[in-house]
């Protein structure tokens, strides 16, 4: 692991006020991300040097410092560059220096950044610069800029007459003007506050665009536009249904701008230079610093789009596992079958086959019902996981009849969400794990491994499959990918991961742990049987102390030699509980899992702030004591479906479903009722209670109670209500939430016609 600079103490500053905690904690989490340590283990192992802060905080820390690393090397860069050109002055140096957004940096060096060759630029080179400041000049009297100009006529320079030079001059007083960081800064900030997001659909589009009829006449403030609103609209606008503006007020806007000169524009000379300022505006500053907002409000819907997609997938990974059991897989089809595949407790495939359990013919239906009974009796299998594809409610409840009439009542049969099944089915990833089958029985497969271990399973497939986002494909690639992944080794190391049997994909994942060093681990454990302690995996090529720190708390050996190896306390730790435990006369095979036992310990007399063992440690070693290697995730359960709906034509208005929330969006949830169409709840229709984030009342793979309130057979549409089966809320809860729906939101604005940039100009020119 190589180390990486430390944070400059001014940012380590602004972190600190970002997050919410103490300069110490920032420059501490900072020392340990610049020695290499990973976000779950300074979380997890280093919470005396951090203060207990928890993971966000610790991920976020972690995010603002590469964000001020790369600030800082940027800033270098254009100190060097501004340097080179022999234009670094003291004042600007400073103002470099001071900057603490990437934005400011690049405000400050736009005048002195290469670019192509602009009108000013082609001026410049003209040996116009001069009259450009004497424009300036000129406006506190009544010089003439004809005049003026005339002594900078030049054929050979391309300067025809007086007033190709008076126009070449304020293009250059038009390009300073755009280039001033503190115009751009304001500019910026009026657009932010006071801008209004709009659209309309173009001419002879309407038909076409349908699907954004919402927006085909729409206007709001653009420093509250929903994220998912703004990323529909300029969707809209790259199909090119719609026509989108951010306007403000231009006309006071350019009235200020001229008076950043501080040179009267009723002269004959102050007139060219409020042509030039109206032009500025017109031409250069609106255009950019509007690209600028409006690239700052996607990213700002993009983010919370992400992080959307962040929660759910968080949510999906942490869905309950069934456990170590033998189950059978079905992916159910109609015209060829239902593919099925078998595997144990530990997740190989012993068995697979494919049956007609849905199928007109009698005898072909028996004849699947006798196989799938056979193979549950022979594999002694506990459950089995049904796909909620095409003909998966059928499939259900065939699978569960058949194994009724036999006597298995006692087998579970699930639904189980199949998406993303197909994509891993084609992938590397099953090809290596399963060569011999074919792709429609790796389908099989893996949902069964679903039920036993959602976890363990859906980390092999590429998250952006896994369909729990919203506007995904809209996204910035690398910004979504490296945020999924966070979540996805946030979730592995806070579950934890047993040595012995995860896959490469899941141990990939584990704090420290890269790709190619958890195929060694795997390749390890093939040739030499399994790992019998943690400390083996130093064995490992490739694997030094410092990657064996990083991961080794966060990996589990269920049956290791050492006591402590089936828990999360990490091995450095290993001495101290020994020593303890043997000077309280306690066997370590006795104590761990024993909470009576742990009691009676005198953890605290282990307390050492300089060794690193206080009191944050010292309670997560005491937890991990009484229940060695905890699975933070919910027993497992399955929603309750009823076998009289099927499809959206049994859905009948007012009916009680149970069902599993499938999606949460910023407007609701989407719950999976067994009828092959997700069911939208509201946001609305969540609680009795006012609620901003629908996450804040389910969340995805939750099972819920719901009732129908509205089926659009035609559409496919199923509206549904949580909040109808709740509880009524209290006065209060009422009260407040009719406030909040009260409070009146900012209507569109018609706003009378603004007078063009070209009309401010003629303004100008005729004062």
């Amino acid at each position: 692991m190589q180390k990486s600079q430390a944070l400059e103490p001014r940012f380590a500053g602004a972190v600190a006020r970002e997050v919410g905690c103490t300069p110490r904690q920032v420059a501490a989490a900072d020392a340990l991300f610049a020695d290499g340590a990973t976000v779950p283990f300074v979380a997890r192992y280093r919470k005396e040097a951090t203060g207990g802060l928890d993971d966000a905080a610790v991920e976020t820390i972690a995010k603002r410092r590469d964000y001020f690393l790369e600030l800082a090397e940027r800033r270098d860069a254009i100190l060097a560059s501004v340097g080179d050109q022999g234009k670094l002055t003291a004042e600007l140096e400073a103002a470099l220096r001071a900057a603490v957004t990437k934005q400011e940096l690049e405000d400050l060096y736009l005048p002195y950044k290469p670019k192509r060759r602009t009108r000013a630029q082609i001026a410049r080179e003209r040996g116009l610069e001069p009259l450009a400041d004497l424009l300036l000049a000129g406006a506190a009297g009544a010089q003439d800029p004809a005049a003026l100009g005339a002594a900078f006529v030049a054929d050979e320079r391309g300067v025809a007459d007086a007033e190709s030079a008076v126009a070449g001059a304020r293009d250059i007083l038009a390009e300073r003007l755009a280039e001033n960081a503190e115009v751009r800064a304001r500019l910026r900030d009026s657009l932010r506050t006071a801008g209004m997001l709009s659209a309309r659909v173009l001419s002879g589009k309407e038909e076409e665009g349908r699907t954004y009829r919402d927006y085909f006449a729409h206007a709001e403030a653009a420093r509250t536009i929903a994220s998912h609103r703004l990323l529909a609209i300029d969707r809209g606008e790259r199909e090119g249904i719609l026509f989108t503006d951010l306007a403000i007020a231009d006309e006071p806007f350019v009235a200020w701008l001229g008076t950043t000169w501080k040179v009267d524009l009723g002269t004959p000379c102050g007139r060219e230079v409020a042509a030039a300022t109206a032009d500025s505006y017109q031409r250069l500053l609106r255009p950019s610093v509007t690209h600028e907002v409006r690239s700052e409000l996607r990213e700002r819907a993009e983010a919370e789009a992400i992080g959307v997609f962040r929660a759910n997938l968080e949510s999906l990974l942490l869905q309950s596992p069934f456990g170590q059991y033998a189950v059978v897989g079905l992916d159910p089809g109609l015209r060829t079958g239902c593919k099925l595949a078998v595997v144990d407790p530990t997740g190989r495939v012993v068995a697979t086959d494919v049956l007609r359990l849905v199928d007109e013919r009698p005898e072909a239906i028996a004849a699947a019902a006798r196989r799938l009974v056979d193979l549950a009796r022979a594999h002694a299998v506990r459950a089995v996981a049904v796909g909620n594809g095409t003909a998966g409610r059928e499939t259900e409840r065939a699978a569960r009849a058949a194994l009724s009439a036999a006597g298995l009542a006692e087998v579970i049969v699930a639904i189980v969400p199949e998406t993303g099944a197909s994509v891993y089915s084609a992938s590397e990833v099953a090809r290596q794990e399963l060569p011999d089958l074919d792709v429609s029985l790796r389908g099989a497969a893996s949902i069964a491994r679903r039920l036993q271990d959602p976890l363990a399973e859906l980390v092999k497939i590429e998250p952006r499959s896994l369909g729990v986002g919203q506007y995904q494909h809209d996204l910035e690639p690398r910004a979504l990918a490296r945020e999924l992944d966070l979540a996805v080794e946030g979730v592995v190391n806070r579950v934890g991961v047993e040595l012995n049997s995860a896959s490469p994909a899941l141990l990939g994942r584990v704090s420290g742990l890269s790709s190619r060093l958890a195929a060694a681990i795997v390749a390890r454990r093939d040739a030499h049987g399994p790992f019998r302690s943690r400390r083996e995996l130093l064995e490992v090529p490739g694997l030094g102390p410092k990657t064996f720190e990083q991961a080794a708390g966060f990996l589990r050996l269920r049956d290791g030699s050492h006591p402590l190896d089936r828990t999360a306390v990490h091995p450095e730790r290993y001495s101290a509980i020994e020593q303890l435990a043997r000077s309280a006369g306690l066997d370590l095979v006795e104590l761990v899992g024993n909470p009576a036992r742990v009691a009676a310990l005198p953890i605290d007399s282990l307390l050492d702030e300089r060794s690193g063992m206080g009191r944050f440690t010292l309670a997560d070693i005491r937890a991990e004591l009484e229940r060695p290697g905890r699975d933070p995730r919910p027993d497992f359960v399955a929603p309750a479906w009823r076998d009289d709906v099927a499809t959206l034509d049994d859905l009948v208005v007012g009916m009680v479903l149970e069902g599993r929330v499938s999606n949460v969006t910023n407007f609701g949830a989407f719950v999976d009722i067994g009828v092959k169409r997700d069911g939208l709840v509201h946001l609305s229709e969540l609680s009795t209670r006012w609620i901003a984030d629908p996450r804040e009342a389910v969340r995805v793979g939750e099972v819920v109670k719901v009732m129908v309130k509205e089926v659009d057979r035609e559409r496919g549409r199923v509206q549904l209500s949580i909040k109808a089966l709740a509880a009524p809320a209290t006065r209060g809860e009422s009260r407040e939430g009719e406030r909040r729906s009260a409070t009146p939101k900012p209507a569109p604005t018609t706003a009378r016609p603004q007078p063009t940039v070209a009309d401010l100009a003629r303004k100008f020119s005729r004062r």
